[in-house]
């Protein structure tokens, strides 16, 4: 068995401000619905710059002192290993922006429920929020071609 596999490495950031969560109402139609912000990251980039440079690239914001809070992951169709690192902070300073990636909106933890979130948005902000759970993995099922959400 080989050891080693293709891996595409991504970035996901919480901001917050006390009860307020800074989400992006995403355009793209593989991923749609409110979600945090969060993009690829560069070949040799370390991943703290990764999510300090997504973050202002999508919102206009420099952020500081990013936590790694999690990671999320699946593999592709093309059997690659996609890990989504989870960072979040409430240091931040600058002017909100939106970018092609989607429109950026703070909501009210307590208004969630009426917006449309992303499919997995329930179980990414328990990791986000968790001392529990860290990791979040896709695993096919036993002989099928669905897909479950294991938190560990």
């Amino acid at each position: 068995m080989d050891k080693c596999e293709k891996a595409i490495f991504t970035v996901l950031c919480m901001i917050y401000d006390g009860n307020r969560i800074l989400l992006q109402d995403r355009v793209k139609n593989d991923w749609r619905g409110l979600t945090f912000p969060g993009g690829h990251v560069e070949k040799q980039e370390s991943f703290v710059q990764a999510i300090i440079r997504e973050m202002y690239e999508e919102t206009g914001l420099t952020i500081k002192e990013p936590r790694l809070c999690g990671v999320k992951q699946f593999q592709t169709d093309e059997d690659e290993r996609y890990v989504v690192l989870l960072f979040k902070t409430d240091k931040y300073s600058g002017t909100l922006i939106s970018s092609d990636e989607g429109q950026m909106e703070w909501i009210d933890r307590d208004e969630l429920k009426n917006y449309h979130l992303v499919n997995d948005f329930t179980e990414l902000l328990k990791v986000f929020d968790s001392d529990q759970y860290n990791e979040f993995m896709y695993e096919r099922c036993q002989g099928d071609n669905d897909w479950s959400i294991r938190l560990y």
